[in-house]
């Protein structure tokens, strides 16, 4: 067992990508009726050297009048930067899935409702996330062999 101290550092946090379709503007603006507000949440992680990764948040969210029509679509990539050492193996995967998100993750929210209010429409508030309770599932589910 090494002396080191375990390392947990941000060494970053950006905006990493961000889109906005309005397919059906002008029209869409000027119609009433509540729309169906799909939003999709997705982790990917990339080591970048030793010790050092980088952590991406992703958030499609979709809003459709009707069922059919697109009022708008925004997909959303906010990323942090993360020196991870000193840690056990086996924790690793937790802290990159679990940990990192959970820090990125209110910057997101942010974005997403900063970019839909900007397009003209009500701010979508991302509801908060539990990514404990979604890697443990991801877990169980690539335990039983299923993709989550």
């Amino acid at each position: 067992m090494s002396d080191q101290q375990p390392v947990f550092q941000i060494q970053r946090v950006y905006l990493k990508d961000l889109s906005l379709e309005q397919p059906n503007s002008p029209q869409i603006l000027t119609e009433q009726g509540q729309p169906q507000v799909d939003v999709n949440l997705g982790i990917e992680v990339q080591p970048l050297i030793d010790g050092v990764f980088e952590v991406t948040v992703v958030a499609t969210v979709t809003a459709k009048l009707d069922d059919q029509r697109t009022m708008f679509l925004v997909e959303a990539k906010e990323a942090g930067i993360f020196e991870v050492r000193n840690i056990p193996e086996d924790q690793i995967q937790p802290v990159l899935a679990i940990a990192c998100p959970s820090i990125i993750y209110p910057y997101l929210r942010a974005v997403v409702a900063d970019i839909i209010t900007r397009a003209g429409f009500p701010p979508v508030h991302l509801a908060e996330v539990n990514f404990q309770a979604m890697y443990e599932a991801q877990q169980q589910a690539a335990a039983s062999g299923y993709n989550a």
